[in-house]
């Protein structure tokens, strides 16, 4: 029991090279994250086997007609909520197909909800209220590993046969057992002890950028390294795309904006227009013979 209280205890730990962290001038207190940001890039390698097992069952999810869920509390609900919300505008994905769930909700997005992390009652009712299927793949984050909410959530997700995931900073806890995958990044110590918005934080946002990532290239929301499915919401991200199509066809952006406005705006059909010199009806056949396919839709 003792052991276990202490693993549980982990993210509290002091880090030595801090402790006289209120007598440091600014310089010296930069200068020390700094040095212990470098170890969070080190330890996310070491479980890069986990994150693509991660990435390649969120897209067996995907393609059952299943969504990912993430599920998290205080700064891991945050990361989620980000990650969840960036998807629809970079991959063109439906706001359905990545959904995240934090802890007290909208309000706790933009400050703290006394006592929501604590109820798993909640965390089974915000499940049920997505109508959580076996489709489905829930990823619980919690640097601790001992957060109710989303300890509570991952048991529901396993009830249900939802694959399961967990990103933690403390792998010998509950967490553990509860997911079918670990991501478990060990990055010591914070700076300011028990903060896991620091280098726990840096560690989860970067596993999350390469799970949707990972995920969304090869579900095929990608064309080589470009967001050939990224949403115009203004005029920046409008410019974007005629360029986008420029640097993937090797066209002039005057002949990649007029496909795209032959296309209706879908940069798929644009793209086809421009690589295959084909109409627009034409390019759009294509894309339905191959099921959405894009590379196989232009014979690569």
């Amino acid at each position: 029991m003792p052991s276990q209280r202490k693993e549980r205890r982990r993210t509290e730990h002091r880090n030595p090279a801090s402790k006289n962290l209120d007598r440091m001038t600014a310089i010296e207190i930069v200068r020390l994250m700094n040095h212990e940001d470098r170890k969070v890039a080190a330890a996310v390698a070491r479980v890069l086997p986990a994150i693509a097992r991660a990435a390649d069952a969120i897209v067996k999810a995907i393609r059952s007609g299943g969504r990912l869920i993430y599920v998290g509390a205080g700064s891991s609900g945050r990361m989620a909520v980000l990650d969840a919300a960036e998807c629809p505008p970079t991959f063109g994905t439906s706001p359905l197909l990545v959904q995240a769930l934090i802890a007290g909700g909208r309000p706790a997005v933009t400050g703290a909800v006394e006592g929501a992390e604590d109820s798993a009652e909640n965390a089974q009712r915000d499940l049920r209220a997505k109508k959580l299927t076996r489709h489905d793949i829930v990823v619980g984050i919690t640097a601790s590993g001992t957060t109710p909410y989303v300890l509570a959530a991952l048991q529901y997700a396993r009830h249900r046969g939802a694959a399961t995931v967990a990103i933690t900073v403390n792998p010998r806890t509950q967490v553990a057992r509860l997911a079918k995958i670990l991501i478990a990044t060990e990055v010591g110590p914070e700076v300011l002890t028990g903060s896991t918005r620091l280098k726990a934080g840096t560690a989860q946002k970067m596993v999350l950028n390469m799970l949707s990532t990972a995920a969304m290239a090869r579900f095929g929301h990608v064309y080589e390294n470009l967001m050939i499915d990224v949403k115009a919401s203004n005029q920046k991200v409008s410019d974007r795309i005629v360029r986008i199509l420029a640097e993937a066809s090797g066209k002039s952006l005057s002949a990649s904006e007029h496909a795209l406005r032959q296309a209706g705006h879908n940069m798929r059909v644009a793209l086809a227009i421009l690589k295959r010199g084909v109409s627009a009806q034409e390019a759009k056949a294509g894309l339905a013979r191959a099921k959405g396919d894009l590379r196989k839709a232009l014979g690569e």
